[in-house]
């Protein structure tokens, strides 16, 4: 599967109240390639339970289902993987999820970073924040330069995160994002109905492009 386009990011809070499936699957009707499954609780029955049901939302529209930061619950599911820089041996979860599943890396504002995550078998790089992120307000800055660079130096598909808007993301993508991923403004919405506008926008960026 070729990594271009939206990749949808839940956030426990944003999709509360009975929001998760529904929301979720109007992003993915609105074209969203990439779903990465966050919930940073210790409830592991329902976590099981919910990313079971996002793996089969996945499969229904042609996406992939990402799990971020849980190589237990990845395995166990067969899906793919988000390792962030303190989570755990990318290339050990390599290892043990095989070749052909996607697994990607946060390598925050730094080429060096990325350069291990390429050695250890990434599949994307993602960089970020490009812009004030209300889901991760301290995270270290990322400038729409690097991407460029970053573009010039590796073969694997970039993804651009932090503060991702329908305004800004076209300079992302112009200077070499291959996916945008978004929470807030695509899941802070009032119905499932603008999730799937706000996906369709979107996802149309990168048909312009």
């Amino acid at each position: 599967m070729k990594l271009r386009g939206l990749y949808a990011i839940t956030d426990s809070q944003l999709l509360a109240g009975g929001k998760l499936l529904p929301y979720v699957e109007a992003a993915l009707e609105g074209g969203a390639r990439l779903l990465q499954y966050r919930d940073k609780s210790d409830d592991d029955a329902r976590r099981l339970r919910e990313a079971e049901a996002l793996r089969d939302l996945c499969l229904r529209h042609g996406a992939q289902l990402i799990i971020n930061d849980d190589l237990e619950l990845a395995t166990r599911l067969g899906v793919g993987l988000h390792l962030g820089q303190q989570d755990g041996s990318l290339s050990a979860a390599r290892a043990l999820l095989g070749p052909r599943v996607v697994i990607g890396a946060t390598c925050h504002g730094q080429l060096e970073l990325a350069e291990q995550a390429a050695a250890d078998g990434a599949s994307y790089l993602a960089f970020g924040r490009f812009f004030d992120s209300s889901t991760k307000p301290g995270a270290p800055p990322a400038s729409p330069e690097l991407l460029e660079e970053a573009r010039a130096r590796f073969a694997q598909p970039l993804v651009a995160i932090g503060g991702v808007t329908l305004d800004n993301a076209p300079e992302l993508i112009a200077r070499g994002a291959a996916m945008v991923a978004v929470i807030n403004a695509l899941f802070a919405a009032d119905s499932a109905a603008e999730v799937e506008r706000r996906a369709r926008a979107f996802s149309q960026l990168f048909e312009d492009s």
